[in-house]
């Protein structure tokens, strides 16, 4: 059983624009896909390593976790990056 976590983040009071949405989850994704890069360069493979093909693609491996993390609730980051972008254009306190 999970415990919801509690936000300091508050929602927004007025409708969010859908462009808008989509821009935050797309900022997620790319962090999720930077975090995951960060991680997989720090991972010894040894032996079992795929060479260098593996070397040419961990990039997009990366990217495609990242986008992977990001669907659904995501990590929660989208939420604050809207309020940031609401408060940048005058919308919200």
């Amino acid at each position: 059983m999970t415990t919801p976590v509690s936000s300091s983040v508050t929602q927004p009071t007025k409708p969010v624009p859908p462009a808008l949405a989509k821009t935050a989850h797309q900022f997620e994704a790319v962090f999720a896909g930077q975090v995951a890069k960060l991680m997989l360069e720090s991972v010894d493979v040894g032996e079992f390593g795929g060479g260098h093909g593996e070397e040419m693609f961990r990039g997009v491996l990366a990217e495609r976790v990242g986008d992977e993390m990001a669907k659904g609730t995501g990590l929660g980051i989208s939420a604050s990056v809207i309020q940031q972008m609401l408060k940048m254009q005058g919308d919200q306190p």
